[in-house]
């Protein structure tokens, strides 16, 4: 019999707050009886890295790995990375450091945040306080973004599709998006500040949690533009908690028997 754990994923941060803020999100979320969950980190939290996790679920008897990575976009290399790693692909795309992990247990491989309509509600929450008239506004969407062939396009995909939801959300005249990697921020505020010079610029960003990205480097490319712009990440939400929940229950909804459970179709 299948005895499921769950393996949550991120990046991790020499800050301190910020990994209280994911270890939060993690705790917060409402789990089915007698099924452990570990909130673990790439890289820079020591003793919580991922083969700590695995060790730490089978030893409570895991048999089956529920791994939701708690990365923004499927363009991430660090899901690449990972995903080999773990198993679940035979090669990365790109090169890397990291080393097959030692696992016993089956992995079941979730998807990233991508353009989850949840997400989008978190994002239009922190940025709604900025809106005044929303048909003479433009939301431009900013995310990480990567140079790599491939992993751009799914960032880009992710942007756009996640930028159409907070569009309709919000009922914004336009909304767009820009990567810092390739740096396309100057790019867009320039083409928009010509073609809807009276529009005011909403700046959303796409990120896990507040730090050096949403602190600094951000407002250093929109120097010279006239923008609005708050800086609030993701973190803290309690929604994302709720998406954690969706992504457990679409791998543990159907057991050995094919029948859903009580919880997984309360996460429906």
């Amino acid at each position: 019999m299948s005895e499921y754990g769950v393996l949550v994923i991120s990046h991790g941060s020499r800050d301190e707050g910020w990994v209280q803020l994911v270890d939060d999100a993690v705790t917060a979320v409402r789990m089915p009886m007698n099924v452990p969950i570990y909130a673990s980190y790439l890289e820079l939290v020591e003793g919580r890295l991922i083969q700590d996790g695995i060790y730490s679920l089978e030893a409570q008897g895991v048999t089956d790995i529920i791994v939701v990575p708690l990365f923004v976009s499927s363009g991430s290399t660090h899901i690449d990375e990972i995903s080999y790693a773990l198993g679940v692909i035979e090669q990365p795309l790109l090169e890397t450091d990291m080393e097959p992990f030692d696992i016993k247990a089956r992995i079941h491989f979730t998807s990233p945040i991508d353009d989850d309509p949840v997400i989008a509600e978190i994002i239009y929450a922190k940025i709604k306080e900025l809106s005044e008239s929303p048909s003479q506004e433009i939301v431009l969407l900013i995310g990480h973004g990567s140079k790599e062939e491939g992993f751009h396009l799914k960032w880009r995909q992710g942007l756009e599709l996640l930028a159409e939801r907070l569009k309709a959300l919000g009922g914004y005249d336009e909304a767009d998006v820009a990567m810092l990697l390739p740096d396309q921020v100057k790019q867009k505020m320039t083409w928009w500040a010509q073609k809807k010079p009276d529009h005011a610029v909403v700046v959303a960003p796409l990120f896990l949690s507040e730090g050096y990205f949403t602190t600094q480097v951000i407002p250093s490319r929109m120097e010279g533009f006239e923008y609005r712009y708050n800086g609030r990440a993701l973190l803290p939400s309690p929604l994302i908690s709720k998406w954690i929940e969706k992504q457990i229950a679409s791998e543990i909804a159907e057991g050995e028997t094919g029948d859903e459970t009580q919880w997984s179709k309360e996460q429906g």
